[in-house]
């Protein structure tokens, strides 16, 4: 090993450390991330020693937040993203100005200076979006409402380090070179930031799609993976060049690509990279943990993350009550939110620079945070085995978990709005159904309607089993979000090989998606209802009710041939186009020629 180059050895130190790390982690029920934390700390500076070039990895490392706010772009179109302006920027506010100003006031009445103690409150008022968003996808909460929630407020907390960036130069001790920036290069900059962001949404629009398509055609897959980590790279040194967020950026390419056909592809090449380097990131903030401050002041490092985080708890849980995140989800939602995020590390970093903190108030703020973001996954430990088997009782019937073996031969995954017509139409016809939905306010609704839905998460095995799979003849698949549906068929292809599958298909890819997995029965979710309006169209222009229903179900046949017809292209999106613009051409044709030999068949009526 003395020849080896020091970047090999690093990476056999790193990935050896993860390795026996995080799997023991797990299986003391501690979670992956604390396993990380962990690791760092036990090959770092304060442990064994065997790396000491700790910022050099952090700020590397750091680019694995970047891939994970791209993909998050990736899953949000920009209409759904609009739709989610209040949220983000309403309670996303409420929560920043609300932490920031009891941090501040506590800080200040501890005889803080006030720009300190103003640049530590606005750093401990952000959360870890990488920690949060992923503890929320390890549990399914996402598509739930503290799942929603705590999204819309970590997508503004990242936003809303840009601003705070801005402020810290300006609350530094002005030396004679002056660190303000004339208004001339105020403007020059504010133009500079305004050309990249335009450029970015432009070229987004523009120039990404072909660009795409273009490296696709050339079927090498290697290249199309290293240009999407290429877009990435590029936008986030455009962004870094301007002074901006390089997670904002990415996010905001992830969002452009959204509606992209290439959404799946861009997924699927970057999730590796953005596992390894999020691990290596908080492999790097273990390492970071200065155990020195907290061994000299081992009271105020203490009093720091105890009154910081105190401060948060009671905050963010007054919001989440206002917000409306049922009872049971609010102790998780809390706890995520409250500890310390990684682009504290960075606001920090910043201020000393900027001459407002000293390195060794620095160093105990950053070691605070690390300790808050080791301190977390205990917290919620400790919620899963004392809290919220409580909260469960006391929930009592509106949450009732499926605890005995159901027989019933059908198995309802999901119950919204289009779950709860398969179910009722079930239920008319006196047939029973196990129904399982994991939105604590949809389980609670329904319930007031006299239906018995289970509260739980069809994607885990434990609860499908519970439900009867084993011995059921049908799942009807009927979850809103795409992803976890998918899960649920792998599963059940996987383990319940009985079940004769019944899934309901958002759009064409997840369509297409689903015939992949071998399911026969898909319905697209609103082409039946869109065909009744059809027919509601042709009879107000005056079309006889029975050639109206004629008609669309001319056109549902067709539509639906055409479709058999498109699945084998599927991936050739060329051929794709070409097929199905001829599909619709020879309907037109047939339709235009079938309505000429009626006209000429119908007989002339009084006066004609």
């Amino acid at each position: 090993m003395e020849h080896a180059p020091s970047w090999l050895i690093n990476s056999f130190i790193y990935l050896s450390a993860a390795v026996i790390a995080v799997p023991l982690s797990k299986a003391l029920g501690l979670g992956s991330i604390i396993g990380y934390l962990a690791a760092g700390i036990a090959i770092g500076p304060w442990g064994l020693g065997l790396v000491t070039e700790v910022q050099d990895i952090l700020h590397f490392a750091e680019f694995g937040v970047v891939l994970m706010l791209f993909l998050i772009g990736l899953e949000l179109e920009p209409k759904r993203l609009w739709s989610l302006r209040r949220p983000i920027f309403g309670w996303g506010t409420a929560q920043v100005v609300g932490c920031a100003v009891v941090i501040l006031l506590g800080a200040m009445a501890a005889g803080v200076p006030w720009r300190i103690a103003l640049v530590a409150a606005l750093g401990l008022a952000l959360s870890s979006t990488a920690i949060a968003l992923q503890v929320f996808g390890e549990r399914n909460l996402l598509p739930t409402r503290s799942g929603q929630a705590g999204f819309s407020i970590l997508l503004f907390q990242d936003v809303a380090a840009i601003p705070i960036l801005a402020l810290i130069p300006l609350l530094g001790s002005i030396s004679e070179q002056n660190d303000v920036l004339a208004p001339t290069d105020t403007a020059l900059q504010a133009l500079k930031t305004v050309a990249v962001i335009a450029g970015i949404v432009l070229g987004g629009r523009l120039l990404l799609r072909p660009l795409f398509r273009w490296i696709a055609r050339s079927k090498t897959p290697e290249i199309f993976t290293a240009a999407s980590l290429l877009l990435v790279v590029g936008i986030a040194s455009l962004m870094l060049s301007v002074g901006l967020s390089m997670a904002l950026g990415a996010f905001l390419a992830g969002v452009l690509l959204a509606e992209s056909e290439y959404r799946r592809e861009l997924e699927t090449d970057i999730e590796p990279f953005k596992g390894l380097l999020l691990g290596l990131f908080f492999i790097a903030v273990g390492m970071s943990v200065d155990f020195g401050v907290l061994r000299q002041s081992p009271g105020l490092m203490a009093l720091t993350v105890a009154g910081f985080l105190l401060a948060k708890l009671l905050v963010i849980y007054a919001i989440a009550k206002c917000m409306g995140v049922p009872f049971q989800e609010r102790p998780v939602f809390t706890v995520l939110l409250a500890q310390g995020g990684e682009f504290a590390f960075v606001v920090f970093q910043t201020a000393t620079a900027a001459h407002v903190f000293s390195n060794q108030t620095s160093s105990l703020l950053i070691g605070s945070v690390a300790v808050s973001m080791l301190v977390s996954p205990v917290l919620l430990l400790a919620i899963d085995k004392l809290l919220l088997p409580r909260l469960a009782q006391r929930g009592g019937s509106h949450l009732e978990e499926i605890a005995e073996q159901q027989e019933a031969p059908i198995i309802i995954a999901g119950f919204g709005r289009y779950g709860q017509i398969v179910g009722r139409t079930l239920q008319a016809q006196g047939l029973h159904a196990t129904v399982l939905d994991h939105d604590a306010d949809m389980v609670e609704a329904i319930r007031q309607f006299g239906f018995r839905v289970f509260y739980g998460d069809a994607t885990r095995l434990d609860l499908l089993r519970l439900s009867g799979a084993a011995t059921a003849k049908i799942l009807v698949v009927a979850v809103d979000d795409k992803a976890q549906s998918l899960k649920i068929v792998d599963m059940a292809r996987e383990h319940f090989p009985n079940l004769e599958i019944v899934a309901r298909a958002r759009d064409v890819p997840h369509w297409n998606e689903l015939r992949d997995r071998g399911v026969l029965r898909v319905e697209r979710e609103l082409f039946e209802s869109s065909l009744r309006s059809a027919r509601s169209v042709l009879e107000i222009l005056g079309y006889p009710a029975h050639e109206a229903r004629q008609q669309a179900m001319r056109f549902r046949q067709h539509n639906i041939a055409l479709f058999e017809q498109l699945y084998p292209h599927r991936k050739d999106r060329a051929k794709f186009i070409a097929v199905a613009t001829e599909g619709r051409q020879q309907l037109e044709e047939q339709m235009a020629q079938e309505r000429a030999q009626q006209a000429q068949r119908r007989p002339k009526g009084w006066g004609k």
